[in-house]
């Protein structure tokens, strides 16, 4: 085996591992402040994005998230049954799915509120080196985005 194909094949050299590793160990850290609320980070992710822009389309929301229909689908109707949403068919076209928010999933935001800050918190990032971190990742979601 040629000098650069062992290189190639180490752990430690493939940008998907790190990658992996960080993005469990951070949702792992919501998932502590989420799970006394009884929600998945999925489902934060999901309010994060209604609370921004609520009514808008399932796949609207879908592309916001970097989610697929047969994902997003089941994850809506769990949390339409938990009484946070309300889905309901565009009267243009109603094979449309319009999603808002219920009074419950409105509250929640307040439940939310200081999430992100516990989270940044226990990560010890200087502001730097965060910045540089969300500049970097946004980069590499940008160059999926555009071969989409």
């Amino acid at each position: 085996m040629a000098n650069s194909d062992k290189k190639s094949l180490k752990l430690e050299n493939q940008i998907c591992f790190p990658l992996y590793v960080a993005s469990r160990k951070v949702i792992s850290l919501y998932q502590t402040y989420l799970k006394p609320l009884n929600i998945t980070y999925t489902q934060y992710i999901v309010f994060m994005a209604l609370w921004n822009n609520d009514g808008i389309t399932v796949s609207e929301l879908g592309k916001m998230l970097f989610l697929d229909n047969g994902t997003l689908t089941p994850l809506l109707k769990k949390m339409e049954f938990q009484g946070y949403l309300t889905r309901t068919r565009s009267i243009k076209d109603e094979r449309v799915v319009i999603i808002s928010l219920t009074k419950k999933g409105w509250d929640m935001k307040e439940k939310c509120k200081d999430i992100q800050s516990s989270v940044e918190n226990s990560i010890k990032l200087n502001q730097e080196n965060a910045d540089f971190l969300y500049s970097l990742l946004y980069g590499v979601i940008e160059k999926f985005s555009e071969n989409d």
